[in-house]
């Protein structure tokens, strides 16, 4: 195995690690505490399943560790055959864990309030819990354009430099760019239809897997010199 591959592999392990402290923390634990439009059984939730809560923070922790380390290792992954490209994603996706980051603060805070009423601006712990909670979605929305941003040059990389399947740059590129409509249509409308802005993120999902199931297996191509 050369060093490539294992640079590749540790990238997509990094990577994969992102998509299951994704996936646990945002898609399964998050929707178990918060009820969209009734705060008072947000508060109820975090109060009753308070274990459930912190889970949830720590993999918003996780997300963060793991986003930044898989940004790193793309970096040192790709610095050599395009520099530009590995900076790029380095670039962006730690700017993109800073934003879960500053969803991770949110969510500790709530939990902290719902435990301490006290804390909350006139004793109003299920007002200010929900007000946490949308900072932290809204945190998700808007970081989103980092994370379609560091799809962008890392497809571009894959295309130019021939070390992965073209169509799998061209599907990440077209990801990042639907990730980026996407951010910009759920923040820009009024009353943006759902569909649209699922939609529009929809191809991300295929693209990232495809990408984590190529490092981990594949790792990466060999260079024109080393063919």
């Amino acid at each position: 195995m050369t060093e490539q591959v294992r640079t590749a592999r540790v990238a997509g392990a990094w990577y994969l690690g992102l998509a299951v402290t994704g996936m646990l923390g945002f898609l399964l634990v998050r929707p178990a505490i918060h009820v969209e439009g009734d705060t008072a059984a947000t508060l109820a939730n975090l109060q009753d399943k308070e274990a459930l809560a912190h889970l949830g923070v720590m993999l918003e922790m996780g997300i963060v560790v793991t986003q930044a380390l898989a940004a790193i290792w793309f970096y040192k992954l790709f610095r050599e055959v395009r520099n530009v490209a590995g900076v790029s994603i380095a670039a962006f996706g730690l700017v993109n864990a800073v934003a879960i980051m500053a969803s991770a603060v949110f969510l500790a805070t709530a939990v902290t309030v719902a435990q301490d009423a006290s804390l909350a601006p006139a004793g109003d712990a299920a007002a200010t819990v929900a007000v946490l909670y949308q900072l932290s979605t809204d945190a998700w929305g808007v970081g989103a354009l980092f994370f379609g941003l560091w799809l962008i040059p890392m497809g571009w990389a894959a295309i130019v430099t021939d070390r992965f399947p073209r169509a799998l740059g061209w599907l990440l590129v077209v990801s990042g760019v639907g990730y980026l409509l996407s951010s910009i249509v759920d923040y820009g409308l009024a009353s943006p239809p759902s569909l649209l802005v699922d939609g529009l993120a929809l191809p991300a999902t295929i693209g990232e897997f495809w990408m984590i199931g190529y490092l981990l297996l594949r790792g990466i191509r060999p260079g024109p010199t080393a063919a």
